[in-house]
């Protein structure tokens, strides 16, 4: 079953991952789940989710913009981003300010 994220008070920052995949898999499988733990990993990382059906969107929660660039220039992420173009049509990230939240 599904779990949201559990996230601190805001402020925090999210990076949201859209994207479509290409129709072979290019080792896309085991580098998506490496990613995320390494990610998990990382100073300031808050939390992850993610769903794929046509449209795939991964949204990563971030203590500060810092941790969001260090998480970019990671070495092993780096090289994963390299390899954008064997996984994607398509992909947009953006990088976003949480100011509020509320659920249940």
């Amino acid at each position: 079953m599904p779990v949201a994220a559990t996230t601190p008070q805001p402020p925090y920052y999210a990076v949201i991952f859209t994207s479509i995949r290409t129709e072979d898999d290019n080792g896309y499988a085991v580098m998506a789940k490496h990613i995320a733990e390494l990610a998990a990993k990382q100073p300031g990382f808050l939390g992850m989710e993610s769903a794929r059906q046509e449209l795939g969107i991964t949204v990563s929660y971030w203590e500060s913009l810092e941790a969001i660039k260090a998480w970019k220039e990671n070495l092993e992420h780096r090289h994963a981003q390299g390899r954008a173009k064997d996984w994607y049509k398509s992909f947009r990230a953006r990088v976003c300010r949480i100011e509020r939240e509320y659920g249940f």
